[in-house]
């Protein structure tokens, strides 16, 4: 089965210097169809002005993924951790029992592109952790790269629940398989441009919940960049 979350369809705020679209419930915006999708949260699609962002704040209890479409955000937490994070780069933080950060577009011309997600713990209060990991545009050529897992496998970001996160780019007319195992489920988002999930077909900003299927069948229609979380 698959249900398709159009674009359009989406949440959205615009406080000039932030235009954001929200996958899921968010803030003041509630969608009952769209409160998550199992144990992911949230996925914002977010355009920071240049010279702007988000002031010292904090979380807890939630696995955020920082996924740079365009720019680059500088990053400071309580962890003493400071570094900007470059398109082609993403961020992993656990929060755990509790941080603070900030957020800014260090751009004093160019417009911040991003994802950002997340995905509810399988406990809460534990250790906060930060990570940041490079993937080249050729890994996910025609493949599903993985870029977060539950145990950090081949180099990716760890996450502490049951989920794997790929992301893919798919030329035009290239096809590519992604096989579902018995009882899990996937979110497709698209990051850009545009593709078929079997013979339905998506743009960027659409989201799909899929279930109670063996495989899917992803085609690039222009050249697309897709996330994929497989879920318990």
């Amino acid at each position: 089965m698959l249900e398709i979350r159009r674009a359009d369809d989406r949440g959205r705020a615009d406080h000039g210097w932030l235009k954001s679209f929200h996958s899921f419930s968010f803030g003041q915006y509630y969608d009952e169809r769209f409160p998550g999708f199992r144990s992911l949260r949230v996925i914002n699609d977010d355009r920071i002005a240049p010279g702007r962002g988000f002031g010292t704040h904090p979380h807890r209890d939630m696995e955020i993924i920082t996924y740079i479409l365009k720019g680059a955000i500088e990053h400071k937490d309580s962890m003493g951790n400071g570094s900007a994070i470059l398109a082609g780069e993403i961020q992993g933080m656990s929060s755990g029992s509790g941080i603070t950060h900030s957020e800014f577009n260090g751009s004093a011309d160019e417009e911040l592109h991003l994802l950002q997600i997340w995905i509810t713990p399988s406990e809460p209060g534990i250790k906060p952790t930060y990570a940041q990991i490079k993937v080249e545009d050729a890994d996910k050529e025609g493949q599903l790269c993985l870029i977060g897992s539950n145990d950090g496998r081949n180099g990716s970001l760890t996450i502490h629940q049951d989920v794997s996160v790929y992301a893919t780019i798919l030329p035009k007319d290239q096809s590519l398989m992604v096989p579902i195992a018995n009882g899990r489920h996937l979110w497709l988002q698209v990051a850009l441009g545009s593709a078929k999930v079997n013979n339905e077909s998506i743009f960027a900003g659409d989201g799909v919940a899929i279930s109670d299927e063996a495989e899917v069948k992803l085609t690039g229609v222009e050249r697309a960049e897709l996330l994929i979380f497989d879920l318990a």
